[in-house]
């Protein structure tokens, strides 16, 4: 191909130019065709102008990391036909004035990270990079807000914890329409990150940082004091029952909170725990010595008249050294079994 250019370009009483001055000559009259071969590829070549032209697999000119192109089939992808090497020297020389600088930050999907450096760049082609993420917080912080939106809210540390703050914060303001509880469900906190994650994004670059954020606490940092200790009343993430055991609740609303205690700890115990101010019972799932539930109810009373006869006929046999009294309003609640031989 660089014989047939050289044929056509042939100035009658001069000779023929060298391939350098060949290829300088075509980028003057096609600056946009100035390409530079892909990173990691033999045949691809990007071009100035941001479209990706390709030799054939056995052309010779796929030694030269820089060409000229002077002809190509348009179709995509485009196959060079007419092209000749330009060292990098000359293209820096000969378009100094087309080189530009700029910054450029955004979210990299593939490394789950933020690029903030500054490019030197002809046209689409990046001629050298130097990293900007230490003097670029703000635009830092956007990208890898975009980050997290391309990602999902997911992406973020949950813990159980965090979770279930979400959930009580969420059964309250079901609960409690004439509050002000704030909706934190997740399509709600993933279109107001800029309003309550920002400020905790300092040195987070890339999605393997996120465990250096404590969750709970950003989101907790959200309500004043006397607003936490309202939630902590009125949801609280524990119910103490009859033994004294503090056992955690799940909140999973639009339900009740759910409770799962073995049923001999809620001995003695006549009505059903609620929360939110004792408007609310918790569904109790009652346990049984081997931690299977025996009764889902929120009705713990109508369960001792009802479904504990039935229930002490079913496990007494299988659990004798529990035990299975028969009034357990009135039993002492217990979380052991009887010694052996008792």
């Amino acid at each position: 191909s660089v014989r047939q250019l050289l044929r056509m370009l042939e100035v009658e009483g001069e000779g023929r130019p060298d391939e350098n001055e060949l290829g300088r000559a075509i980028a003057w009259a096609f600056p946009e065709r100035i390409a530079r071969r892909r990173a990691g590829l033999t045949t691809a070549y990007l071009c100035e102008d941001g479209g990706e032209a390709r030799l054939s697999d056995r052309d010779p000119l796929a030694a030269s990391e820089w060409l000229a192109i002077a002809h190509w089939d348009p179709a995509s992808p485009r196959k060079i036909r007419l092209a000749a090497p330009i060292a990098f020297a000359d293209v820096e020389r000969d378009h100094a004035a087309r080189i530009r600088s700029e910054t450029v930050v955004r979210w990299d999907a593939q490394a789950e990270a933020v690029v903030a450096e500054e490019q030197t760049r002809l046209g689409a082609i990046v001629l050298g990079r130097r990293d900007r993420r230490s003097e670029s917080g703000e635009a830092v912080r956007a990208a890898m807000l975009d980050g997290i939106r391309q990602m999902g809210l997911g992406a973020l540390p949950w813990s159980d914890e965090a979770r279930q703050w979400q959930a009580r914060v969420q059964s309250l303001r079901l609960w409690r329409e004439t509050e002000t509880w704030p909706d934190v469900a997740d399509a709600t906190l993933l279109a107001t990150l800029d309003q309550w994650l920002v400020p905790y994004l300092d040195g987070v670059t890339r999605r393997a940082h996120f465990d250096r954020l404590d969750l709970l606490e950003i989101l907790n940092t959200r309500f004043d004091y006397a607003t936490r200790q309202k939630l902590e009343r009125l949801a609280p993430t524990h119910v103490t029952v009859p033994t004294g055991s503090r056992i955690r609740l799940s909140y999973q609303p639009p339900n009740a909170p759910a409770l799962e205690v073995k049923l001999q700890e809620m001995f003695g115990c006549r009505d059903t725990p609620a929360v939110n101010d004792g408007r609310t019972k918790v569904v109790l799932h009652l346990l049984s010595p081997g931690q299977k539930p025996v009764a889902v109810t929120q009705d713990l009373a109508g369960f001792w008249t009802r479904g504990y006869l039935d229930v002490k006929k079913d496990m007494k046999g299988r659990y004798p050294r529990h035990p299975w009294p028969d009034d357990p309003v009135t039993a002492a609640p217990t979380r052991r079994a009887k010694p052996r031989g008792t």
